[in-house]
């Protein structure tokens, strides 16, 4: 239960920073935006359109009887946006950190640097087109468990009781995971460690990953929290890859109260490479 509190304790702790650090935070923001605007789209033209999209997909019941053909594809486009609010927000962490890669980067890298007892951070040797050719097929790959995941969950909450009271919180827990490791990928792949060796290493702490990305997920329900909470998430999710790697952290690092350095800008391009 400790790796519990000290999962949420990282996720507050990244929020705590940004918010130290407005110009960082103001960076942080601008993918959020333009993801959000992309997921609302998409999302408005299934609310406008989902009936005709429903009737399409099912001519078999053109000639059904009313109600049951209202109530069918009724219950059909209901399904249909409920799937695309879970894939959204299953898939926004993901899309997010692919559409603004240099910037999280950029961000995860001053985090490291700010509480490293050395001053320094890991640095990757790629080539941005590399980075962001990793960060999209390994996001994919989440992506598709998640999906697989997701619909093995809405298959189950048709089970009477249970698929009403323990499918959600299981649902609740699947989703932290999937946004833990798609968080905390910015600074691990920084440092090298491919998505298999990822994917053990949140395994083998599931406390710490749930402690973190479960409460991060319940509040990405919530509309539009989610872009103000992604720098953070960002900076959070990179105390805790140091900590699952093992890594010195030093505490107060950066704190204005303890004579701390001013913030400088968050360049959005790319990390510097040796």
């Amino acid at each position: 239960m400790r790796d519990l509190g000290a999962g949420f304790g990282h996720l507050l702790k990244g929020q705590r920073w940004v918010a130290r650090h407005g110009r960082s935070y103001g960076f942080g923001l601008v993918p959020g935006l333009i993801t959000l605007v992309l997921y609302l789209g998409v999302l408005v033209a299934l609310a406008l359109w989902g009936d005709d999209f429903a009737g399409w997909v099912t001519p078999f019941a053109d000639d059904w009887s009313s109600p049951w053909l209202g109530l069918f594809r009724g219950f059909l486009t209901a399904v249909l946006f409920a799937i695309a609010l879970l894939l959204a927000v299953l898939t926004f962490t993901a899309v997010t950190l692919l559409v603004g890669q240099p910037f999280y980067e950029a961000l995860s890298e001053r985090v490291d640097r700010d509480v490293s007892p050395d001053g320094t951070a890991p640095e990757s040797d790629l080539p941005l087109w590399r980075e962001l050719w990793i960060s999209g097929r390994d996001s994919l790959r989440i992506v598709v468990r998640a999906a697989l995941w997701g619909v093995l969950l809405f298959a189950l909450g048709f089970i009477p009781v249970v698929g009403q009271t323990v499918v959600p919180v299981i649902g609740f827990f699947v989703t932290g995971f999937f946004l833990t490791e798609e968080l905390a990928a910015v600074a691990l792949q920084r440092r090298g460690v491919e998505l298999r060796e990822r994917l053990a290493l949140l395994r083998s702490r599931k406390m710490l990953v749930w402690g973190f990305g479960t409460p991060l997920g319940v509040s990405f329900l919530v509309p539009f929290v989610a872009v103000f909470l992604m720098p953070g998430a960002v900076a959070g999710a990179t105390l805790l890859a140091r900590e699952l790697l093992g890594e010195e952290t030093r505490d107060g690092a950066d704190d204005p109260s303890e004579g701390g350095t001013a913030d400088p800008a968050v360049s959005p391009g790319p990390a510097p490479r040796h």
